[in-house]
């Protein structure tokens, strides 16, 4: 949060309270609350986590399946500390207005699985998505598509954007290698509202490589230490890059127009160093180092950064 000269406050806290009824294997949400689903899902990668205010419906009677809907008036994102009813995406302004989502996940532990949803930001746009996910052997398939268009009075402008993904992933013994391909079709970027609402193979840990255009490439490796004799370690390192982003023909007057160049271009490399207590009284905290570096030209618009992260969790016992 900022204060009123645009300066980072020095504190800020929140608080907010949510009424759970549940009937069988349903469950109602009401008040403020975190959100997952593939068209809006808050985020707590930041000090401050985000919420969103309204009704959260969750069924899971289906075996295999489970039933999700929602409809929000208000978000509390990374940049604030109170709820209002704006839910800000890439270049979307909403003021004043709701979001409100549906779908269906089928057997997502399974060899398996998929997704279908819907979600509609009032008077912005309309959003679908599908999964398609195949686990066989040594070998794992994840497939994503968001078909996104604008609706009502289209307050961000024109929006036809299809953007779509496929990862492979082949595991052997201790270790893992990993492919995918992302694509942006469309003069405008892949928006979305919520920090993680992109289910998107090669949206990491800085960018998202959604801009208008765009094709992406990604290759990572894993190493789990279990087998070496150090259970609770691992180590991840990835490299994405991506080129092709063209928004020069953003329409005019829209809230994307201007936001990329001709010719745009990135790369993002991440490596990741996890430790989680296996034992004792600690058992479950994660310590987590990361390094992160992203490299880009004007045309795409995004910051040359070097950034360290230390991040340390520890999971609370108990329902809620």
């Amino acid at each position: 949060p900022r204060d009123s000269d645009g300066r980072a406050e020095s504190d800020y806290s929140s608080a907010g309270a949510a009424l759970k009824l549940r009937l069988g294997n349903t469950q109602l949400h009401y008040g403020e609350m975190t959100v997952e689903t593939p068209v809006f899902d808050t985020s707590d990668k930041r000090l401050h986590p985000e919420y969103a205010t309204g009704w959260f419906l969750d069924n899971t009677d289906l075996p295999d399946w489970r039933l999700q809907a929602g409809h929000f008036t208000a978000f509390n994102n990374q940049g604030n500390s109170s709820s209002h009813d704006d839910f800000s995406g890439y270049g979307a302004t909403t003021d004043n207005r709701a979001i409100s989502l549906a779908g269906a996940a089928f057997a997502p532990d399974g060899p398996f699985g998929g997704a279908l949803y819907a979600g509609q930001l009032e008077d912005t746009w309309r959003q679908a998505y599908l999964n398609l996910n195949l686990a066989e052997g040594n070998w794992r398939l994840d497939g994503n598509l968001y078909k996104t268009r604008d609706t009502g009075n289209a307050s961000a402008g024109a929006i036809d954007t299809l953007a779509y993904s496929l990862l492979a992933r082949y595991s052997f013994g201790a270790q893992a290698l990993s492919l995918a391909y992302q694509k942006v079709e469309g003069d405008t970027p892949f928006d979305f509202v919520g920090g993680d609402s992109i289910y998107l193979a090669n949206s990491i840990k800085y960018a998202d490589f959604n801009g208008p255009g765009e094709r992406s490439w990604q290759l990572r490796y894993d190493l789990n230490f279990a087998t070496l004799g150090a259970p609770g370690l691992s180590l991840m390192g990835r490299y994405v890059s991506g080129r092709g982003i063209d928004g020069s023909h953003a329409p005019a007057g829209g809230a994307y127009a201007g936001q990329y160049g001709d010719g745009g271009k990135h790369w993002e490399r991440d490596i990741d160093l996890k430790y989680v207590v296996q034992s004792g009284a600690a058992k479950d905290l994660s310590l987590s180092f990361s390094h992160v570096s992203h490299r880009a030209n004007q045309a795409q618009a995004g910051d040359d950064i070097d950034r360290i992260y230390l991040i340390i969790e520890y999971p609370l016992k108990g329902s809620f």
